[in-house]
């Protein structure tokens, strides 16, 4: 999703997402969508503070905050429990990056209009056929799996939704669980609070835990250093990536070094809720780092 990240072959376009839903937005606008998500979101903690944000929605679910002001709702905590509760459901319906839900949204919002509010002048030759192809490519896989769920069963034609719900469900479980993570995950209060206290010392075994679940450290870093990739999008890319190339403790203390200088240059502002957390979690962590050198 970051940098210029394009297959060599067009056709490899076609298979980086196609199991997430039954419709979807191709790699091409998918890579869009997410540069406008780390365009309007710069602070993770305020959403939306330079423009639409596509995955707004799902952080005023979680936060209670809205683009209009940045002042949280005043609503009940039972409330926001309810509200939070939704966004597993909120997922498995397709309303996140790969998802049916959220491809509607991103068509309702771009391309810009032209002049006057005309249609874009590239939306008949550009746009429009490249939705088409992505489309019409996902319909065929999902046609695909509807007949293998038939004939090689020893169903008849017109049961083959139960193969394909099976196999649809799968995914979105795993979709839902990736983007929970990538999305709601870093950019909540409450984790970003609880990093402050640098849980990598008094929390090793969650750590860990996490780690594996995630499919190993270097992903892990991607949870712990959100803020320093929204703060670099281009110029640090996801911690991931990095991790793979330079191992996972290299990154590690890297990052924890930026976060110990500051994202921002002081500019006579008022410090950020982030940028406090920030400065006390470093703190933290070049004291642990220090110790455990000794």
């Amino acid at each position: 999703m970051h940098g210029a990240t394009f297959p060599p072959h067009e056709w490899q376009e076609y298979i980086t997402h196609p199991f997430s839903d039954f419709f979807s937005l191709p790699w091409k606008e998918f890579v869009l969508e997410h540069n406008r998500h780390h365009a309007s979101t710069v602070d993770l903690l305020q959403q939306g503070e330079f423009g639409w944000d596509p995955e707004e929605f799902q952080y005023w679910l979680l936060e209670w905050t809205w683009r209009n002001g940045k002042k949280p709702f005043p609503i009940h905590p039972f409330g926001l429990v309810l509200t939070a509760a939704l966004l597993p459901l909120i997922h498995f319906v397709g309303l996140n990056d790969t998802g049916a839900l959220f491809a509607v949204e991103w068509y309702f919002h771009f391309p810009d209009e032209g002049a006057g509010g005309k249609c874009n002048k590239e939306f008949w030759k550009k746009w429009l056929p490249r939705r088409a192809y992505h489309s019409l490519f996902v319909a065929g896989l999902w046609a695909c799996v509807w007949l293998l769920g038939t004939w090689p069963l020893g169903r008849p034609l017109g049961e083959g939704w139960r193969f394909m719900l099976t196999v649809s469900c799968c995914a979105r479980f795993g979709f839902s669980a990736a983007w929970m993570f990538i999305t709601n995950f870093t950019h909540s209060h409450p984790w970003n609070h609880f990093l402050a206290t640098d849980p990598e010392r008094g929390w090793p075994l969650l750590h860990d835990t996490m780690a594996f679940v995630l499919g190993g450290k270097h992903r892990w870093n991607e949870m712990l250093f959100h803020d320093l990739h929204h703060a670099f999008p281009n110029a640090v890319g996801t911690l991931s990536q990095r991790g793979r190339f330079h191992g996972w403790k290299k990154v590690h203390d890297a990052s924890v070094e930026v976060l110990a200088r500051g994202l921002w240059k002081a500019n006579g502002d008022a410090e950020t809720q982030m940028q406090k957390t920030q400065r006390k979690r470093s703190l933290l962590m070049k004291q642990s780092m220090s110790e455990s050198k000794k």
